[in-house]
């Protein structure tokens, strides 16, 4: 358990909530409920073993906190918890209400331990991929999707590095319990949607590609959009990921609804592929802006920015205008 004040509260609460959830129990002395609910709360806090962090904040003591949250959430009396979780105050609950409806609302909120547990294979296959033992990371995000199959950023980790190790069984495997996802067009889906175009073309790769037939069918016949949709496939299971941009972008120049967008689909799919992920949001300054308002939520951060990447995307921006 921890005390927030003005001091601590950017290290405490907003960046120690980007590690684990925090919940903020807003209390003040002379508040007989807050009273009765600090005990059940820290309680709860040891019976979790450390899925999640309790602070405490006195009202009369830090009213710039309390106000903007209580205004926040609309709430006009304590106690009053919120909920932190990546920098955000996310949910919260008032009143001293009864333990089984406060665990009710940690499970919304805090890892299981199974999770957990994930997270922390996912965190040490991370370190080793960047250290490049991929043989000692997809062991790692192998535990981590076993653990926790829900994660689905160790199993899109664990399917990617599958599949650049050239291990396309194991990769269809770990791919097949989120395939109906990938068909789904919402942009929660698209790491895995973009993720299924590379299996077909690492399964047709596996059937037998000729390259130079491709090539020889391609220079008799520019609009042969089968055989450069094959020859950008090979080029995708190959690794070569702007060769097969080159020659779906020969497509889309020629013809933007072939084979119901196909290739244009292809094309983002592998930018997809290509992008890294944006980094954690970084805590929000400490203290005061000009106006003296605090500010408490954590701000996004982009990612940077790749030359390639910007290339490509200007180029199919160029070919679909």
């Amino acid at each position: 358990m921890i005390d927030i004040t003005l001091q601590n509260f950017e290290a405490e609460l907003i960046q120690g909530s980007m590690q684990q959830p925090v919940l903020l129990d807003i209390w003040a002395p002379w508040c007989g409920p807050c009273k009765s609910l600090g005990p059940v709360l820290e309680k709860l806090e040891v019976a979790y073993a450390g899925r999640f962090t309790l602070a405490k904040l006195n009202a009369d003591e830090v009213p710039e906190i309390a106000s903007q949250l209580s205004k926040m959430f609309g709430v006009k009396s304590i106690p009053f918890c919120v909920m932190f979780v990546g920098g955000q105050p996310v949910d919260g609950f008032v009143g001293a209400v009864p333990e089984a409806d406060i665990r009710e609302f940690l499970d919304k909120h805090v890892p299981s331990g199974e999770a957990l547990e994930a997270q922390e294979e996912l965190a040490a296959a991370e370190e080793l991929l960047a250290e490049g033992d991929v043989s000692s990371a997809l062991q790692k995000l192998q535990a981590a999707v076993e653990t926790d199959p829900s994660n689905e950023v160790a199993r899109f980790d664990l399917i990617k590095a599958l599949l650049e190790q050239g291990e396309l069984p194991a990769a269809q495997e770990a791919f097949a319990p989120v395939a109906a996802q990938a068909a789904d067009t919402i942009i929660r889906h698209a790491r895995f949607a973009a993720l299924g175009h590379w299996l077909a073309a690492c399964e047709r790769a596996a059937a037998g590609i000729n390259a130079t037939e491709l090539q020889a069918a391609i220079a008799s016949n520019k609009r042969d959009f089968d055989a450069r949709f094959a020859l950008a496939q090979g080029l995708l299971a190959g690794h070569d990921f702007t060769g097969a941009m080159d020659e779906l972008l020969e497509i889309i120049m020629r013809d933007k609804a072939w084979n119901n967008g196909l290739a244009r689909i292809t094309y983002v799919a592998i930018l997809e592929l290509m992008t890294k992920p944006a980094p954690k949001a970084t805590a929000a300054k400490a203290g005061a802006d000009a106006k003296g308002t605090l500010e408490l939520a954590g701000h996004t951060v982009l990612p940077p920015s790749d030359p390639v990447l910007d290339q490509y995307r200007r180029k199919l921006s160029m070919a679909l205008n």
